[in-house]
């Protein structure tokens, strides 16, 4: 994982280059760097790994990952503002709005989704502008999804009653649908049969649900050093989550579950997926 975040970190600096036309722009470019720098890279990881089932160049999978990490650092810019979650910490630093400024972060937010789209249709990502299409159509869509989980995820925040169900769904959106992305696309990447398809999106759904039973245990549990940013906020304020409905040891059990059924529908792959098990325990065993 260290070695592609270590890819990845190198081509987005290359993919984020300031392109402004005077020096009143370069602030824009800082701020999106600035907000893409560091973290986990689990998504381009997932891609690549998904892509390397079936002999995908590195390149192009390089690539589509970094369009899906600048997706998911937009969320994070937007997901810090005051208006929503109001952090004064990401992954132990200050917070793009904390940094530079809102409207600064706002429109760096802005445009990283927009340079992810860019990344995508061009040719170097793949030379087939079918494939191009396909990963624009599902970007878009994962994005959308993520967007309607964040929105679900405000009602919670302004105290509406959520069941275990609507929770799961809420998360199976917010967390889960750029994760499903990240298989999906290193699937597309490598024209996977449908067989093969179904299987990825079924591992990539019950990840994304398990990584976020892990978020809200880390949340209880965590040491904040580690984790880089404030905890224990959801249950200040007494929002419902997998912890509070299930209590950590059923949360535990709850996501060693789903991460059993995730590595069993890699069966078909055989050892080719031994990257994608370990990632699969990894995302439940993490402590940060």
């Amino acid at each position: 994982m260290k070695q592609i975040a270590n890819e990845v970190q190198q081509k987005l600096k290359e993919l984020i280059a300031d392109r402004s036309e005077t020096d009143k722009g370069k602030r824009l470019f800082d701020a999106m760097r600035y907000s893409s720098e560091r973290g986990k890279r689990l998504r381009p990881y997932l891609l690549v790994k998904t892509a390397d089932l079936f002999n995908v160049d590195k390149e192009r999978s390089l690539r589509a990952g970094c369009a899906l990490e600048m997706i998911h650092c937009f969320s994070l810019i937007h997901d810090d503002l005051p208006a929503i979650d109001n952090d004064d910490l990401r992954r132990g630093f200050k917070t793009c709005h904390k940094q530079f400024d809102e409207p600064t972060a706002i429109l760096a937010g802005d445009g990283l989704l927009t340079s992810a789209f860019t990344v995508l249709s061009d040719p170097k990502t793949h030379p087939d502008a079918d494939i191009r299409i396909k990963l624009v159509d599902l970007y878009a869509k994962s994005t959308m999804g993520m967007i309607e989980g964040e929105f679900i995820d405000i009602l919670a925040d302004r105290g509406e009653r959520f069941n275990l169900q609507e929770i799961s769904h809420m998360q199976d959106l917010k967390t889960g649908c750029l994760i499903s992305c990240a298989a999906m696309a290193g699937a597309i990447l490598g024209k996977a049969s449908e067989k093969e398809s179904s299987a990825l999106k079924n591992y990539s759904l019950d990840i994304g649900l398990a990584f976020q039973i892990a978020d809200d245990i880390l949340d209880i549990v965590g040491d904040e050093k580690k984790v880089g940013k404030a905890l224990r906020k959801d249950e200040k304020a007494g929002k419902a989550t997998f912890v509070s409905i299930l209590g950590l040891d059923g949360a535990r059990k709850k996501a060693k579950e789903i991460i059993d059924h995730a590595i069993n529908e890699l069966f078909i792959f055989g050892k080719k997926s031994d990257k994608l098990v370990e990632l699969a325990k990894f995302i439940i065993e993490r402590d940060k």
